[in-house]
């Protein structure tokens, strides 16, 4: 007797299984951790680009592909995925439901219409204002995509008709795919290396492309060239999530069972041998069991119960078992038992890592992990498990279909950003030439000693909370409180001076190091010695060399300038002797 229960929706990624002549594996990228590292120090630091992800904070600008976005387009990505043999593809969805690609465009998967690669992201305009409901990809790679209201389009590698449209022909842009018949509508989709699965909203299950090794579940090896329906076992069962690996192909169903066909050689069907199924059969070694999410690597598969149990099978070269050994395993193995309840697990065709989160938010990994074998599960510092394979998976790809929602949290420093020169929140103001800066007296105290020493020596309660600033101009004193606030400085190099003899004065030696690199970048013919000049006035010693160097490399010009004849004469005979003895005047 089975187990009745309600499932939760799917999050269900790919199964790369090695197929009957086994591609070779990713290639994989030196470690960046010494043999003997126990990996103890997987900090993930924060970035632009955080998002908001299942009440988490996503950071997609780890993936290297999103750090060619500015911050403004990275506020509009809705849902995103990076795919590709070395993770060289993105495709990501606005709030506006506009569909953007770049990348490298192997094989036309980024729907462009051509095969010319871009680090500019192209919309697909065919896309616009459709809701993403599903996206997965292959090995050529291809792409299928499933939108809300269940249409399904594909694009990218076709050599095995794996986009479904009867052809071998490439598919340089989306094309719409039949489900027939009715035209079904679609509500997810699982990519192999050359095939293709799609679940209907009927929990159907549909496959096409290559099928060397039974992964259509069609009874034979022909190749499919249009979605054909799976039968056999699955014959009357309604199917909840669908997961594709290499060659093999995975169904869970309502009920909790999960079914496998394709190919088996690595045991990542589950069913207690090697060899292939042509059609689904049921894994025996889970009857009883209600499974709530099944998810596959590149040869093994994961599957999450509904109390939270862990099981995994398949290949384990890398470990990605977690059983603590390399050996493989033809039937289900419960791991991390002893562990808090786990409510996700993750894993992706294209790797062999594995990732688990659990009941409390811990999230662990192992498997191959930026080219290490991690064979028992490792306590990570991440929050997320998309982060795992952002920063160790090879090649660093989205394990789903990655969907973000901003909400209104903000960081402290973000917070501080927004509050700097607010008069609503603010319980102090300078005036400089007439101007108020409105500002927080604690932010101050906390920030700059000079100020914590003033608020306690000579600041009562009853004083007025506005102070007059004489010695510094309006953009000089407010740049400087503002760095308090953000740690940055925006200030034209004439301007810096200025605020170099501020922080001289304060004592606020980061802020003398940023001013004095402002001038650096700024530095010309027209104002070099009068830079200088600051330059030796606050004993900058380091910028004071770098001016008086740029002064003699282009000594004739600065010499020309009003700047070197209104200086004191006691500095320009100095000037002089330093450049003489430098062999400046030579012949």
């Amino acid at each position: 007797m089975t187990t009745s229960c309600l499932l939760l929706p799917l999050s269900v990624s790919r199964d790369d299984s090695a197929p009957c002549s086994p591609p070779p594996p990713p290639r994989v990228l030196p470690s960046p951790f010494p043999p003997s590292s126990p990996l103890s120090a997987l900090t993930a630091s924060p970035q632009d680009g955080r998002l908001s992800f299942a009440g988490a904070m996503v950071d997609v600008s780890k993936w290297p592909l999103f750090s060619l976005l500015s911050t403004e387009e990275l506020a509009t990505v809705r849902q995103a995925c990076v795919f590709g043999n070395s993770a060289n593809e993105a495709i990501y969805i606005t709030h506006a439901n506009e569909v953007f690609v770049f990348g490298l465009n192997s094989s036309g998967c980024l729907g462009t219409g051509d095969s010319l690669s871009t680090i500019v992201p192209k919309k697909l305009d065919f896309l616009r204002g459709k809701k993403v409901a599903s996206l997965s990809y292959g090995s050529g790679p291809h792409v299928l995509l499933a939108t809300e209201d269940g249409q399904l389009f594909a694009w990218g590698h076709n050599s095995y008709s794996q986009l479904g449209n009867g052809t071998t022909n490439q598919g340089l842009s989306p094309l719409p795919v039949a489900i027939n018949p009715l035209n079904k509508k679609v509500k997810e989709v699982a990519c192999g290396s050359h095939h293709s699965v799609a679940l209907t909203v009927d929990g159907e299950v549909f496959a096409w492309g290559y099928n060397n090794c039974g992964q259509i579940g069609s009874g034979s090896t022909a190749n499919q060239p249009g979605p054909r329906k799976v039968t056999g076992c699955l014959q009357g069962k309604t199917a909840v999530g669908v997961t594709c690996g290499q060659t093999s192909s995975m169904a869970l169903v309502d009920n909790g069972e999960v079914y496998g066909w394709g190919y088996n050689g690595n045991g990542q069907l589950g069913i207690g041998n090697n060899g292939n199924q042509l059609t689904p059969c049921r894994l025996a070694a889970l009857q009883g069991m209600c499974m709530q999410q099944v998810v596959s690597g590149y040869s093994h598969c994961l599957a999450l119960t509904d109390e939270g149990l862990l099981y995994a099978w398949g290949a384990n070269t890398y470990g990605q078992l977690g059983t603590g050994n390399k050996s493989n395993h033809l039937s289900p193995v419960l791991i991390m038992a002893e562990k808090e309840r786990i409510v996700e697990v993750a894993a992706c065709h294209s790797t062999h890592t594995s990732a688990a989160k659990t009941q409390s938010g811990q999230v662990y990994m192992w498997g191959q992990c930026r080219g290490q074998s991690i064979v028992m599960p490792h306590l990570t510092h991440f929050t997320t498990t998309d982060d795992v394979f952002a920063c160790f998976a090879t090649p660093s790809v989205m394990w789903r279909l990655m969907s973000m929602e901003h909400d209104d949290f903000m960081t402290v420093a973000e917070a501080l950003r927004k509050e700097f020169d607010s008069p609503e929140t603010a319980d102090l103001k300078f005036s400089v030439d007439g101007k108020c800066i409105h500002v927080h007296k604690a932010v101050l105290k906390i920030r700059c000693e000079h100020f914590r020493s003033m608020f306690r020596s000579q600041w009562t309660e009853d004083q007025q909370d506005v102070i007059e600033i004489g010695q510094f101009s309006y953009p000089v004193y407010r740049s400087f409180l503002r760095f308090l606030y953000t740690d940055t400085v925006d200030l034209p190099p004439e301007d810096a001076i200025g605020l170099l003899d501020l922080a001289t004065s304060y004592c606020e030696n980061r802020l003398k190091r940023l001013c004095q690199q402002i001038i650096k970048r700024g530095i010309n013919v027209e104002n070099a010695f009068t830079l200088l000049s600051a330059a030796i006035q606050y004993d900058a010693e380091d910028l004071e060399v770098f001016c008086f160097r740029f002064c003699v490399n282009h000594l004739t010009q600065v010499t020309q300038t009003g700047a070197f004849w209104q200086v004191d004469g006691a500095m320009l005979k100095e000037f002089i002797s330093k450049a003489s003895r430098c062999g400046a005047f030579k012949n």
